[in-house]
């Protein structure tokens, strides 16, 4: 999730802002003067957007990175729910 915030209201509350975007995962958008802005996001999510974006995509390091985005819903999860029969075909798709 994300707030939009003032500046002069992050300001005033930056605590409290603060522990959100810690505590609980909260994304704070600024509005700033002249149309531009800044965000605030917790370390970790940034962390894995970077390896992400750094990584060459056929890495194992880029699938963890995003596997964790997924976590954190920055990035959609597309990958099917698989049980049965389809779960036994996706795995035979593996074998030689």
């Amino acid at each position: 999730m994300a707030l939009a915030v003032t500046q002069s209201d992050f300001r005033n509350h930056i605590k409290h802002y603060l522990d959100l975007v810690n505590d609980d995962g909260e994304n704070i958008y600024i509005a700033r003067t002249k149309q531009r802005s800044a965000v605030i996001i917790d370390q970790n999510k940034f962390d894995w957007l970077e390896r992400y974006v750094k990584t060459d995509q056929d890495s194992l390091e880029h699938a963890v990175a995003e596997d964790k985005l997924k976590e954190y819903g920055i990035i959609p999860d597309k990958d099917p729910v698989l049980d049965g029969q389809d779960y036994d075909n996706f795995w035979k798709q593996f074998e030689k």
